[in-house]
This record gives C-alpha cells, sequence and structure tokens, in this order.
C-alpha cells in the first residue's frame, strides 16, 4: 500500500508518516520498481499502535520504545502519565476559573481584563500584605469576582487579611451569600469556620436565612458562630442554640450577651428565662453530678441580662439553691435588680 493510500486509511498524514520513518519508528517494508515507499500490513498496524499509545498521552520516543523494548514494563509509565494528566487538568481548570472571573468582571477593555488579572494574582500572592492591599483596593478599583473573592477567604489564613477580605466581600453585590453556604460543607473545619464568619459579616435576608439553616449544622463552632450572629440580629430562633452554648461553656459570655440582646422584646425574655430555668431544671444540684455545677453557674449568670419578672422569680429560687456558689450569684443579681 502506497503513501497516499495508507494516510487516507489510518488518518495519519503523508508528512507525520515521512516523520515517523526518520525517526525509525515505522520504516515501510518495501518501495515499488518505481521508488516509491510501500507499507505492508504489520506497517500499518504499527502506525496504529503507536497512535493508540499517542492517544493516551505517550511522546513518539515513549510510543517507541514500548513497541521495541521486549523487556519494557508499562505500570512506571502510565504512573507517571496519571501524574502528569492530573498536573494538566489542575492547570487547565484554574485557567478556566480565571477566565471565568475575569469575564464575570464584565471588563470593557484590555486594561480593564489586567487590573483585573493583577488584583486576582495579588489575592493569590505568597505576602499577606500584599493579599490584604488587595482585598482593600478591590472596592475602588476594578471589582474583582465574587467567586474570586469567596474562594480567596475561604483559604484565608491570616485574621487580618481575612477580615479585609470579608470587608470587601460585603461590598461585593449578590452572589456571596450562596456560595458561603456552600463553603459550609467543606471536609475541612477551618474552612467551615471561615464560611460561617464571613455569613455573618453579610447584610441582608439571605445571609440570615443560611445562617439560621446553619443552626443544625452538625459543626458546633459553625452553629455557634450562626447563633451569636442571629442573636445579635435579634432573630429568635437562635435561642436554643444560645443556651446549649452556655450549658456546655463554649463562647457562653458571648451567647449569654447575645441572649440579652434577644430579651429586649418581652415576650422573646419571658422565653429565655423559661429555656434557662427549663436547663436548670436538668442538671440539678448533686454531689453525684459534680460536672454539672459549672453548667448550673452559668445558667445562672445568664439571668442576670433577662429583665422581667419569670428571670427575678427563677433567681429567687435559685438564691436557695443548695450549691452555695449558685445560691451567692443568684442573691447578687437580686440585689442589683433591686438596686436599679
Amino acid at each position: 500500500m502506497l503513501i497516499g493510500e495508507v494516510a487516507r486509511r489510518s488518518g495519519v498524514s503523508a508528512r507525520m508518516l515521512r516523520h515517523y520513518e526518520s525517526l525509525g519508528l515505522v520504516r515501510p517494508s518495501g518501495r515499488t520498481g518505481s521508488g516509491y515507499r510501500e507499507y505492508s500490513g504489520e506497517d500499518i498496524r504499527r502506525i496504529f499502535h503507536i497512535e493508540s499509545l499517542r492517544s493516551l498521552g505517550l511522546s513518539l520516543r515513549e510510543a517507541g520504545r514500548a513497541l521495541d523494548d521486549p523487556g519494557f514494563t508499562p505500570s512506571e509509565l502510565v504512573g507517571d502519565l496519571v501524574r502528569r494528566t492530573r498536573e494538566r487538568i489542575a492547570a487547565e481548570t484554574e485557567l478556566l476559573a480565571r477566565l471565568r472571573r475575569i469575564d464575570a468582571a464584565d471588563p470593557t477593555g484590555w486594561e480593564d481584563v489586567l487590573q483585573t488579572v493583577a488584583l486576582l494574582q495579588a489575592l493569590g500572592s505568597k505576602s499577606a500584605d500584599v493579599r490584604q492591599r488587595a482585598a482593600l483596593s478591590s472596592a475602588d478599583e476594578v471589582p474583582v469576582p465574587v467567586e474570586a473573592l469567596v474562594e480567596a477567604v475561604l483559604s484565608e489564613p491570616e485574621p487580618n487579611v481575612a477580615g479585609a477580605l470579608r470587608w470587601a466581600l460585603a461590598r461585593s453585590g449578590d452572589g456571596g451569600p450562596a456560595l458561603l453556604a456552600d463553603g459550609l460543607d467543606s471536609p475541612e473545619a477551618a474552612v467551615r469556620e471561615r464560611a460561617v464568619r464571613s455569613l455573618a459579616e453579610l447584610p441582608g435576608e439571605e445571609a440570615t436565612g443560611h445562617l439560621r439553616d446553619a443552626l443544625t449544622h452538625p459543626d458546633a463552632v459553625v452553629r455557634g458562630y450562626a447563633a451569636l450572629e442571629l442573636g445579635t440580629r435579634g432573630d429568635a430562633d437562635a435561642l436554643p442554640t444560645l443556651i446549649d452554648m452556655i450549658v456546655e461553656g463554649r463562647n457562653d459570655t458571648d451567647a449569654a450577651d447575645a441572649l440579652s440582646v434577644l430579651a429586649s422584646d418581652p415576650a422573646t425574655a419571658d422565653r429565655i428565662a423559661t429555656g434557662l430555668t427549663d436547663r436548670l431544671a436538668l442538671a440539678p444540684a448533686s454531689a453525684t453530678a459534680p460536672a454539672s455545677a459549672p453548667a448550673r453557674g452559668r445558667l445562672t449568670q445568664a439571668l442576670a441580662g433577662i429583665p422581667g419578672p419569670k428571670a427575678s422569680d427563677a433567681l429567687v429560687e435559685l438564691s436557695h439553691d443548695p450549691d452555695p456558689a449558685v445560691a451567692l450569684t443568684a442573691a447578687y443579681l437580686l440585689g442589683l435588680r433591686e438596686a436599679r
């Protein structure tokens, strides 16, 4: 079979077939009387074998070695191909993400494109100072796409830089709350914490809704940050979680402060007082349960910031508690109420 027919049937151009021959990969088995290359069936099979190996990412040299070296074992080369392919996919994925972010910035000219690229590069800098300056300047120059800010804030370990990124994200417009809510499902605890803390700094009902959903999150840290922020927003859905935090001693002082904010509403104040006293009843003073004593003390102290008759009645009862520390704390708090 002549070279033109081989090229037509195999899909490999005549020029590439000549290149194969120059590399010693495929040598035509014969020549016609006129000196034209003539390929045998075995030659054509070898061409297809080379093309198959090339489709896996092998170089021409690697393909030739695989076909000609009887002692060649493919495992090491295939493992290397896997590694190289993963690296290439990662690089292409990063490029695609960058292009999408530039497109989301809706540039009007190449100057906008270059500014956006410069900001994206600065956000990925190894220098915390450079990342912080990029975050702070993002609102004054070409805006950084929300997706890039969310990715940066979820991966930022430096507190000052993270604060600047959250500030920039709060000023960036729509899209941030939903993307941050996705971060709550991360397998990494640090990413989940960054996501909920960032949500807590975003205004609006959408962010508040995601924070409400976070109250049932399996991660206690996520639940805690969500409850503290919802408490400051006057959202009574946070009550059970805030009381749990006081019982468990997790940011209990901040939780008590959030309860006092919620207690500005008289009806909510009665709910809080009832919730605190109910938990006190579940942790009675007992010499056989010393672990409950700190929790009872924290619950009693939390009543200090709750106005209304229910909280006062609870303190009166607690002033006669079998636990001297609880009784003393309750009596002290009652004295402060009377003084006011």
